[in-house]
Formats: structure tokens, sequence, C-alpha cells
């Protein structure tokens, strides 16, 4: 293969200009997907972390069983059990639910370890301090501990979501339209692996800026322990 078939092959700016219009509506489902799925995560991490510090068996038992659940099953096998299995219960899911639930399921698991590893960071003589001073149990953990416990691990929170984020393209097998689904119709079309690469580099242009800021965090994390 010569260089300029290469190119053609790959970077061919004619196949680009024909797959762009159906390349940017999956870049919009794949926006759309990040700003449903990285809250949810967020909201079931949360109650999950705060959930962990009570301290009763009754509680934490399943509490342990559900993460690990969670943590344990694959993405895409929970993606497509949601979508696929429940209609024999007779459950019909869309296919935008189904990513909902999904990734509700398996990264509110992640974030809720992250954020209890946060809290746990926290000395309990802060939590006995706000206590004294006449806040409630959980007045103290959402004004006190919580703030401080995101803080201590915002890297990890936002290496999870950048995750969670590239983790948006197995949405593409349940036939939702987002950008590497769109990128392979395209591909399929034009026999041109061009709209694979333009995904690719969509996608790095994307996520890049979270990465840096991620290896800012870090490097000033590993600045303060010295």
């Amino acid at each position: 293969m010569t260089f300029d078939d290469f190119l053609l092959a790959f970077f061919s700016l004619d196949i680009l200009r024909q797959a762009w219009p159906i390349l940017w509506s999956g870049f919009k489902i794949t926006l759309l997907l990040s700003a449903i799925v990285v809250p949810l995560g967020v909201i079931g991490g949360t109650v999950l972390a705060l959930l962990s510090t009570v301290r009763s068996r009754w509680v934490r038992w399943p509490l342990i069983a559900w993460v690990d659940l969670f943590r344990a099953l694959p993405p895409l096998v929970l993606l497509v059990f949601v979508y696929a299995g429940l209609p024999f219960a007779g459950i019909e899911v869309s296919a935008i639910g189904a990513v909902a639930i999904g990734f509700f399921l398996n990264t509110g698991a992640y974030y809720g370890e992250v954020l209890r590893a946060g809290i746990e960071s926290v000395p309990r003589g802060q939590l006995e301090a706000a206590r004294s001073t006449g806040l409630t149990r959980w007045q103290t953990m959402a004004h006190v501990v919580l703030p401080q416990a995101v803080r201590n691990v915002l890297p990890d929170l936002i290496s999870n979501t950048l995750e969670v984020v590239k983790l948006t393209s197995i949405a593409s097998v349940v036939a939702l339209p987002e950008l590497l689904f769109q990128a392979r119709q395209a591909q399929s079309v034009t026999y041109n692996a061009t709209p694979i690469m333009a995904a690719a580099v969509i996608y790095f242009l994307l996520l890049w800026p979270v990465v840096r800021l991620l290896s800012r965090l870090e490097n000033r994390q590993i600045a303060g322990r010295r």
C-alpha cells in the first residue's frame, strides 16, 4: 500500500464531507448520553456512599452485595440484559432507557466506592466537632464531610467520569445512534475507514482537555503530599 492509498483509506476528505452530517448527529447523541449517565452515576454513588456510613449490618451487607454485583458485571452484559432480557418479564425499555438504567447501576457502584473512600479520608474529629455545634448527622455529612470528601478524591472522580463517557460507545449494541454507531454506519456505506478515524479524533478532542485537567489535579495532589 502506498502512502496515497493509506491517506485515501483512512483520511479521505471527500469521505469525511459525506459522512460529517451523520457523525455530527451521533456526536450530539453521545453528548446527550453523557449528560444523562454521568449525573445518574454520581447521584447513585452518593446515595451508596452515604448508606455506607450507616453502622448496621442490615444495611451494610446488602450494600456490599449490591456494589460487588454491579462492579463485577460487565456494563455491556448489563446493558444487553436490561434491553433484551427485561422484555421477557413484560418490561419494555427503550434503548436510551436501557442505557440510563444500565449505567446507573454500574457506574453508580464505582462512584459510590470512590466517594466512600473520600468520606473515610475525612478525619473523624471533624465530624464530631460539627455534631457538637448542633448539626444533625445528615447535615454534617452534607455541609462538612461530603465537600471535603469530594475534594480529596476529585482526581478519581474525574478519571471515573472519563471512563463513563468512553463507555457510552457501547450504546451502539442496542442500536442507539451515538457516535460510534453512526461512524460504523458511514463506514459500511462508504467502504472506507475515514468515518471511524474521524470518530476517534472527535473522542480525543472531547476528552483530551479533561485528561489534561486530571493530570494537573494529580500533580497538584502529589505536590501537596511532599
